[in-house]
């Protein structure tokens, strides 16, 4: 057989937009030709070759000396048929040629090749979900280079993956080439994008303490609802599922289940492949409380009853890891505050299964002799090192804490700069230092928001806001806000530095303007000022604020007729200026305490104006909030009570802007300015009070009659306050009766309905009024609406 035939089994490429599986398929079936034709001119004699001269047709780009070089045929050189067979074979296998032709044409070689195209431009189609920009990131062929067919199907291959990672399973990918001239090609993805694959069904099997619907609430992944084409948590992420099933491991063993397992869990994809059913099966054990607590250890400088007192778990408290975190980190830091160092708590923790209970005891003792070399910070192109550094208690140089590195890890993560953060220990330079690894990967920190509102206050509102967290990197907060309504409109704009002079010491500067013309009253106000702060904890769940505000307030008569104002609200029209500073005071153990399903927040706060400007006051003020879950948290029940009181100094009437006035945050079922002391010689003009005290008590539960995916739940709440006293009652005027400024507590209940939506919460409450006085001015029904898009 003549080697002229081998090289004829090599054919060229066809012209146009061409598939390239039917190239690749054309491609296979030459080569396969060529191995047939090799195989038979071994079975007969074989045919040796010797070449005194070379001729290359068709390249452009490639030189002519690389593409001997690859066929690795010398001059002179005597070669066979198999020879031969491998340097084509090399050629074609280089990724640089189209089609290659060999043609042994006597003692003279002619090598015909067709180098693949330059791609002119990279296009998408048919993608309508996922932009082009986003798209494009993912591909790695590029304009003005060398087109490759593997390369274009790796493309093909990361696009579809992009589409899943959307949830669209069915999305297909077609790489095609679309020819030009002077050997150029458009490559062009086709792209059908299929529907997405929603989550329809979370289903659990096992779980006898907790209902689905509770568990579902665990979850970052939901259920499609009616707003399925705004919500991308009910879209199927199989990255997500690792996710869920840690949270609802952390969830089971804060709750007291220390033997809880999750032993599956399980996606099904539909036949028509649109939807995912998702089941998780659980083993929930039995739940444990906390049995005996003790400090125990052999070192000699060590006063195990000093330790012990430290221990503020209770014996009979539902177990919790995260309470046995707390308390290793608290004996710790005793170590610390006396010298000493290296020394580490174990807990070692005894069942007790017939009272279901768990002993601990914590062991104190001395830990390996290990430092810290360096802490290397990767992945943080936009966020600075040492806004990552102060979240260690650590540095290069102190001795090495296991347990400190796992906090700093949870703390770097809780500051929700980053999508992903991990925190390794490696070992260092010499066998006592250890290298901390800080692997982070950014994420968007920043927000704008356009939103619409309605309430019954203050009518119809729009609102523009914008947020950064991680402002410039350095992890501050920048934030402004503009809101208006048919009564209203209120700007603000408030910078946060969370580490002020590199200390956990949070400063923030903010300044507002505010004005508003209430239908509900006889008098406008405007307001413009500013206010700034630091606060810092001063111990666990503790934490105190300094602040400083200043503020011109003036009030004006409505349609500018001072003879309808209240003889009381007459010394106030004009502007006054209030300079005050003071302090708040407050603990909260809400989503932070020893109990998940429990906690409080207590606060206090004074406020001393008279730095300055025409107000002279002591202004206190508290508030006590309490929270509790029950029925296997399925009812959320809240609790508040809280109270105020204006004290006015060197025998001055306090004004207007810095009395108290009832709002929805007081009392629902009254409008604004609804209830307190009243001028009943001036249209029962509300004049706000220089004390109140309120207590407001809800309970949230599931309403069965709406699906669980549409978020939709109710309230019922009972609600009581009053608003009373002023330092001037007939506003100087003599003769005239005095105003109505009595204790008297008005109460309503009430129904509400929370529909906690992707697009804003929502809020319809319902109430009627128990005890109010023939003045007070009821609100029935109120809407809240604050939709962000």
């Amino acid at each position: 057989m003549d080697m002229d035939d081998f090289g004829k089994a090599c054919t060229r490429a066809g012209r146009g937009r061409e598939p390239l599986f039917r190239r690749g398929f054309r491609m296979a079936v030459a080569a396969l030709a060529a191995f047939v034709l090799v195989v038979a001119s071994q079975s007969v004699q074989a045919q040796t070759f010797r070449f005194d001269s070379f001729e290359v047709q068709g390249n452009q780009r490639i030189e002519t000396a690389t593409i001997l070089t690859n066929l690795g045929v010398a001059r002179g050189q005597a070669i066979d048929a198999a020879t031969l067979n491998d340097g084509f074979q090399r050629l074609q296998a280089s990724g640089l040629f189209e089609t290659v032709e060999i043609v042994p044409q006597g003692n003279r070689l002619l090598v015909i090749v067709e180098e693949y195209p330059t791609i002119s431009r990279i296009s998408i189609e048919g993608n309508r979900r996922i932009a082009d920009e986003d798209l494009e990131s993912v591909i790695q062929s590029q304009p003005r280079r060398v087109y490759s067919p593997t390369l274009a199907e790796q493309d093909a291959a990361a696009i579809t993956d992009a589409y899943v990672a959307a949830g669209r399973l069915a999305a297909t990918v077609q790489p095609k080439i679309i020819r030009r001239s002077d050997n150029r090609v458009d490559l062009v993805f086709e792209v059908a994008e299929g529907r997405v694959s929603e989550i329809e069904r979370i289903s659990f099997v096992g779980n006898r303490a907790f209902s689905d619907r509770r568990l579902r609430r665990v979850l970052e992944t939901t259920q499609a609802g009616i707003f399925r084409l705004l919500i991308g948590s009910d879209t199927f992420v199989a990255d997500r599922i690792a996710f869920d099933s840690q949270l609802l491991r952390d969830f089971y063993l804060s709750r007291g289940y220390a033997d809880f397992q999750l032993l599956s869990a399980t996606p099904e994809l539909s036949p028509s492949r649109d939807a995912y059913f998702l089941t998780f099966r659980v083993q929930e054990g039995q739940q444990f409380r906390f049995g005996q607590l003790t400090a125990v250890s052999d070192l000699p400088q060590i006063d195990v009853a000093e330790y012990q007192s430290e221990i503020r778990v209770r014996p009979g408290n539902v177990f919790s890891p995260q309470a046995i975190e707390r308390t290793i980190e608290r004996l710790e830091l005793l170590a610390t505050r006396q010298g000493l160092t290296f020394i580490r708590v174990t807990p070692q923790i005894t069942r007790n299964d017939r009272d279901l209970t768990l002993d601990v005891d914590f062991v104190v003792e001395r830990g390996e002799r290990l430092f810290v070399e360096r802490i290397d910070i990767e992945g943080n192109a936009t966020t600075l090192d040492r806004v990552i550094r102060r979240e260690f208690n650590t540095v290069e140089g102190d001795p090495f804490n296991p347990r400190e590195i796992r906090a700093a890890a949870e703390r770097i993560r809780a500051l929700g700069y980053f999508s992903q953060a991990e925190v390794s220990a490696r070992e260092g330079t010499a066998p006592e230092q250890v290298i901390v690894d800080v692997d982070v990967e950014e994420q968007p920190t920043g927000s704008l928001g356009f939103g619409v509102s309605y309430s019954e206050d203050s009518g119809a509102g729009a609102s523009v806001s914008f947020s950064e967290s991680n402002f410039l990197g350095r992890g501050q907060r920048l934030a402004f806000a503009f809101d208006t309504s048919s009564q209203s409109s209120a700007s603000n704009l408030t910078f946060v530095e969370p580490y002020f002079l590199g200390r956990d010491l949070a400063a923030s500067f903010s300044i507002f303007y505010r004005e508003s013309d209430n239908d509900n009253f006889t008098f406008d106000t405007r307001s413009a000022g500013l206010s700034f702060g630091v606060s810092f904890p001063v111990g666990e769940f503790r934490r105190l604020a300094l602040r400083y505000s200043y503020s011109d307030d003036k009030l004006s008569a409505r349609d500018g007729t001072p003879a309808d104002l209240s003889a009381i609200l007459a010394a106030d029209v004009g502007s006054n200026v209030t300079s005050e500073i003071g302090y708040t005071y407050s603990i909260n153990t809400i989503g932070r305490g020893l109990d998940p399903t429990r906690g409080v927040r207590l606060s206090f706060g004074q406020s001393f104006a008279g730095l300055g400007g025409d107000a002279e006051f002591v202004k206190n003020t508290f508030a006590l909030v309490g929270r509790r879950a029950i029925r296997n948290e399925e009812v959320i029940l809240n609790g508040v009570l809280e109270g105020g009181a204006l004290i006015s100094n060197s025998g001055q009437n306090s004004l207007q802007a810095n009395r108290f006035f009832n709002t929805q945050s007081i009392i629902r079922g009254f409008e604004s300015g609804g209830i307190g002391p009243r001028d009943l010689n001036a249209n029962n003009a509300s004049l706000g009070g220089n004390y109140f005290v309120a207590a407001r008590l809800e309970a949230q539960f599931p309403l069965g009659i709406f699906p669980e995916e549409y978020g939709i739940s109710g309230a019922a709440f009972l609600d009581a306050a009053s608003i009373w006293g002023l330092d001037d009652t007939n506003g100087g005027t003599a003769g005239l009766d005095p105003v109505d400024d009595s204790f008297f507590l008005n109460s309503a209940v009430g129904f509400g309905i929370l529909w906690d939506t992707q697009i804003g919460p929502l809020r319809f409450n319902f109430t009627r009024a128990i005890n109010k006085r023939d003045y007070d001015r009821e609100q029935t029904f109120d809407l809240t609406i604050s939709t962000r898009f």
